[in-house]
């Protein structure tokens, strides 16, 4: 099972990179095409592919090269079973600071995020 917890935790680690870099292409190596982004905007879910949330972040600038602070950590891993793991991760793209649940899958070609549902705050 260690092993599978760092194969799941380098599906992550992909995420991590891939947001802080703004670098649209490792992360769709995270997550399965059909997967999607789901938030709640003044009281109404949201909902956004993950291919057209890739398009949004090929047109952002990473906070990498805005030389913004960098902080993400793995909250939980819940594994239900050899292929299944519910997420909990914490993460900033200042100003926003997220907690983000992740849902991945082990497929045949390894482990993808298939789904993504967040909350973040903002601050100054």
């Amino acid at each position: 099972m260690n092993q599978e917890r760092s194969s799941v935790e380098s599906v992550v680690q992909t995420y991590f990179d891939g947001l802080y870099e703004s670098n649209a292409d490792k992360l769709a190596t995270a997550f399965h095409p059909s997967a999607d982004l789901r938030w709640v905007d003044k009281g109404e879910l949201k909902v956004l592919s993950v291919p057209d949330w890739l398009a949004l972040v090929r047109k952002r600038p990473s906070a990498k090269a805005e030389g913004k602070p960098r902080e993400d950590f793995i909250v939980t891993i819940d594994r239900s079973d050899d292929n299944t793991a519910f997420i909990k991760v914490r993460c900033q793209l200042p100003p926003r600071y997220f907690t983000d649940y992740l849902v991945a899958m082990k497929l045949t070609d390894g482990w993808q995020i298939v789904s993504k549902s967040y909350r973040y705050d903002q601050r100054d």
